[in-house]
């Protein structure tokens, strides 16, 4: 693992993205293909599970450490980051172990099975092994946090550079749930029949919109407009006779959307569709905390598919009778889309599975505007705006594709507990909970950490650590004093949570420093926000799909 840990401590040690494309693509020029293969693996999120608890591994460093618990977690508390806290705490390495990557995830794996005593033994035995970069990492990956700035893209363009290919070959090679476990490097660029007929295309992404579009995307007629949705965005591939449901993170979904697998039955062979699932009734869809009633679940049960059912919703058409239209502008691939989903889309008790995405028509950029204020009430976050003449490339090229939602959700709500951030921002209470009135008290509803400036940061931090009233483990509660605004897209009733109430993506707009924390919104203002339905409970009795 030394060659990995020396990539991981040099990217570490720079934020610029050109030093990062350097080192990235000098690794995978000269290292051994395991080690390319399992970096690949770590850098584009296949990371091994955690197979102890973080509780277990602070007992026992604090014991080989030879300090006291309070001390040790007092630490932890201070630098914010377990890898780091034992990393920094251990004593040297007694003897020098070197082991390839892949032995170590190997290692990680057989240790699950292991009894505590085993664990704990072999665990201390590799801490005591392992030179303080290695064990560094050793660290991260056993503690479930390890990260390192760089994106998926970066990795892609340094990858194409190394292995002189096109970024294209090597974004649609990786894709997919290969194992490095299971898995030779040189594997992964030769052409695996079986694989691809399974394997789904790189993701097209759009960039966010802000502005006037007629300031910036000139004529409207060259622009494509529809409703931005807010599901599960994933691919639908009917190859070989069978169907495979990929989302936008590389897992396959078909065992938790079981009802889509019917389309094996109606699509054609050499079919990827592009889209959205989404929970959908009546025509208009639940809204996200519907859907997430399926998320996770082991097992569906009928009540749930019925409270919950959903849709495949197709806005690009990527491959069609075996044949790949990535290259197609979107106008050629739209009019072939619609042919599909016309031709092919089956109903259930008379409720399409494969729906079109609807084309939001428009003939000026103020009236776009206009349509965008309607997306709430049609539940949906604003629009997409996709040029008619554009490919359909891999990643996120700016100018092609844009995501132009609507103005957050807002409230004036008070800090009353913090936490340390991670990584640089250790050292920093970051993650912040925020609160709002209810008969004269005080409710959390929402966590948030983005939205402050470096000195924001800085003054706040300086509060927590100045006016904390309590200490749970990490988590400082403070005087209630401080007034934010926090955003949010969406607002739900729930059962789960303490305010009755659960919101997607909140963040801070800006800090209420002219405002004292007595006048923070209540409650029953956050409930007035709620336009999307219940929460549904279900059975658990086990369902038989067909």
């Amino acid at each position: 693992m030394t060659t990995f840990a020396e990539l991981h401590a040099a990217l570490d040690r720079t934020n610029k993205t050109g030093e990062k494309l350097a080192l990235l693509e000098r690794f995978f020029r000269l290292a051994p293909d395991p080690e390319k293969l399992w970096t690949l693996a770590l850098l584009t999120g296949r990371r091994p599970r955690r197979p102890v608890s973080t509780a277990r591994l602070r007992e026992w460093a604090a014991a080989r450490a030879g300090i006291p618990g309070w001390l040790f977690e007092e630490c932890y508390q201070h630098a914010g980051d377990l890898g780091e806290t034992l990393h920094l705490l251990l004593p040297p390495a007694q003897t020098s172990e070197i082991r390839p990557t892949g032995e170590w995830f190997r290692w990680l794996d057989d240790l699950r099975g292991l009894s505590e005593s085993e664990q704990r033994a072999l665990i201390i035995e590799a801490w005591d092994g392992l030179p303080a970069a290695e064990r560094l990492v050793f660290n991260k990956l056993i503690t479930g946090g390890f990260r390192v700035g760089v994106s998926r893209a970066l990795v892609i363009r340094a990858l194409a550079a190394a292995m002189e290919m096109e970024p294209d070959r090597v974004a649609r090679a990786i894709m997919g749930n290969w194992d490095p476990r299971e898995t030779v490097f040189g594997n992964l660029w030769k052409e695996d029949p079986a694989a691809d007929l399974a394997r789904p295309y790189p993701f097209c992404l759009a960039h966010p919109f802000t502005g006037n579009p007629a300031d910036t995307l000139g004529t409207p007629a060259e622009w494509l407009a529809e409703w931005k949705w807010d599901g599960i965005r994933g691919q639908l591939i009917k190859r070989g006779g069978d169907l495979f449901l990929w989302s936008r993170g590389e897992e396959p979904v078909g065992d938790r959307f079981p009802e889509l697998l019917q389309l094996a039955g109606c699509l054609p062979d050499g079919t990827v569709m592009d889209g959205e699932i989404l929970p959908w009734r009546d025509g208009r869809p639940l809204g996200f905390s519907v859907l997430q009633t399926r998320i996770g679940r082991k097992a569906l049960t009928t009540r749930l598919l019925r409270e919950a059912p959903v849709v495949f919703t197709a806005y690009d058409l990527l491959e069609w009778e075996g044949r790949d239209f990535r290259g197609e502008p979107l106008d050629r691939r739209r009019e072939r889309l619609e042919h599909a989903v016309a031709a092919f889309a089956p109903r259930r008790g008379g409720a399409p599975l494969l729906r079109l995405s609807e084309e939001v028509p428009f003939q000026t950029w103020e009236e776009l505007a206009a349509l965008r204020d309607e997306s709430r009430d049609r539940l949906a976050e604003g629009l997409m705006i996709k040029k008619r003449d554009a490919p359909y490339p891999a990643g996120r090229p700016r100018g092609i594709w844009w995501k132009w939602k609507v103005d957050p959700f807002s409230v004036d709500a008070v800090l009353v507990q913090s936490q340390p951030g991670h990584g640089r921002r250790s050292t920093l209470h970051t993650d912040h909970t925020f609160a709002v009135w209810s008969d004269g008290a005080l409710v959390p509803f929402a966590k948030a950490y983005s939205g402050l400036t470096d000195e924001e940061i800085r003054r706040v931090d300086r509060f927590v650590k100045t006016h904390t009233t309590a200490r749970h483990g990490p988590v400082r509660t403070v005087a209630p004093e401080l007034v934010f605004e926090i955003g949010f897209e969406h607002i739900a009733r729930s059962t789960r949570h303490r305010a009755g109430v659960a919101v997607r993506f909140p963040r801070i707009l800006r800090w209420r420093e002219d405002k004292p924390a007595a006048e923070a919104d209540t409650l029953e203002t956050l409930k007035s926000l709620t336009r999307l339905p219940d929460i549904p409970k279900a059975k658990t009795t086990q369902l038989e799909l067909f």
